[in-house]
């Protein structure tokens, strides 16, 4: 697995459209962390609500070091209760994924007290999901801060969903990769990556983000690019020009974007492999 592939997709196999079940993902992702490609898969993501229902511990073996990622469904006040039904000689929280706020609203008081939180933790980095809407940049502001001071947090955002409003469009995804490049803020995204290269869904008319459109888009940012150059590359649904800036880097260290869910780890797999950008398991 290329480089900069590494650690790229958390397995959300819980979550829709997959919606499997807490013993089928846990067993998937056991066979996905020992598969050729394990280097390409995160953590498993948890959301806060099934934790506390208490049926993880059973599944894991103390000798397997399960790590998960912990999504803050039941909000910010419900994230210590979801920790503490973890085993901690079992199952491990690599990171804390957390919405502060709905569309239209200030994310500034829910910020706020993720960053209390945050301060209490032993170090799991932290992600502020926050709306592409009213106080963004604010909140931005508030994150870089707090991480230039030494709190591990960092941004999440929300590039799809059930509504064509929660779809942001290219010049709007480019905006706000370049203000976390110009604030040295990691971010990651959720939802609708579903394929390499962007498409229109026939079934709902969305049409969605390619991951490997953002991953070139993130490669131009951060090699000084402005928001319309970054939005081209967004919006391209040719690969031939994204594919080829992607693998002039594939031996290199990911920047800036640090990955997103998927319910399916194979689709996204299966694309780096029809793309020419994994070799399939096989050596060249």
């Amino acid at each position: 697995m290329p480089r900069l592939f590494s650690g790229l997709v958390d397995d959300a196999a819980v979550f829709p459209p997959g919606s499997a079940t807490l013993p089928d993902a846990v067993v998937a992702h056991r066979r996905h962390r020992t598969a050729w490609y394990a280097d390409l898969v995160g953590p498993l993501l948890l959301p806060a609500s099934a934790v506390t229902a208490g049926d993880l511990s059973g599944l894991v073996d103390p000798a397997e070091g399960f790590v998960i990622g912990l999504i803050g469904d039941t909000g910010v006040e419900g994230v210590p209760s979801a920790l503490s039904f973890l085993a901690p000689d079992r199952v491990t929280a690599r990171q804390i994924e957390v919405p502060v706020a709905k569309r239209g609203e200030d994310p500034q008081p829910g910020l706020t007290e993720l960053l209390k939180l945050t301060e209490r933790l032993d170090g799991t980095p932290v992600y502020a999901e926050i709306p592409m809407t009213f106080g963004l940049l604010g909140a931005l502001d508030a994150l870089a801060e707090a991480r230039a001071g030494g709190l591990p947090v960092a941004a999440k955002f929300r590039t799809g969903g059930l509504a064509a409003e929660l779809f942001p469009t290219p010049v709007e995804l480019a905006a706000v990769i370049c203000a976390c490049r110009d604030r040295q803020l990691p971010f990651k995204l959720t939802a609708g990556l579903h394929h390499a290269i962007r498409h229109r869904d026939p079934e709902t008319g969305f049409t969605h983000h390619g991951f490997v459109n953002v991953l070139a888009a993130t490669l131009a940012a951060t090699a000084g690019g402005e928001v319309d150059a970054v939005a081209e590359l967004l919006a391209a649904t040719d690969p031939v020009r994204v594919v080829e800036l992607v693998r002039a880097r594939r031996d290199t260290e990911r920047p800036l974007w640090v990955g997103y869910g998927s319910c399916s780890i194979e689709e996204p797999l299966t694309d780096l492999i029809r793309l020419g950008l994994v070799n399939g398991g096989f050596e060249e």
